[in-house]
């Protein structure tokens, strides 16, 4: 692979990264949302819910031919950001 095909690769990276930055912006919104609506700090992990979302990324993992260990990885870590900004975050009503 030449310096050149690397950077431009690189670029194309940079750019998904940026569309990835506005998604994560979008999904935090609607996580503001939900915990305007949790009355109780202990209602901020619901591992019922959280069992669902990482089945339901794994089976559309699989369908798209993507790495089901790389999706899974991904979704625990967003969960795990999440639930420690919700923590932050949460006002006692």
């Amino acid at each position: 692979m030449t310096k050149s095909n690397l950077l431009n690769i690189r670029k194309k990276l940079d750019k998904l990264d940026n569309k990835f930055l506005d998604l994560i912006k979008k999904r935090t919104h609607l996580v503001n949302q939900v915990l305007i609506n949790k009355k109780f700090k202990k209602d901020i992990v619901d591992q019922k819910r959280i069992k669902e979302i990482l089945s339901g990324i794994k089976k559309r993992s699989i369908r798209k031919k993507i790495d089901p260990r790389i999706t899974i990885k991904i979704w625990k870590s967003m969960i795990n950001a999440y639930i420690d900004y919700e923590y932050r975050n949460f006002k006692k009503k």
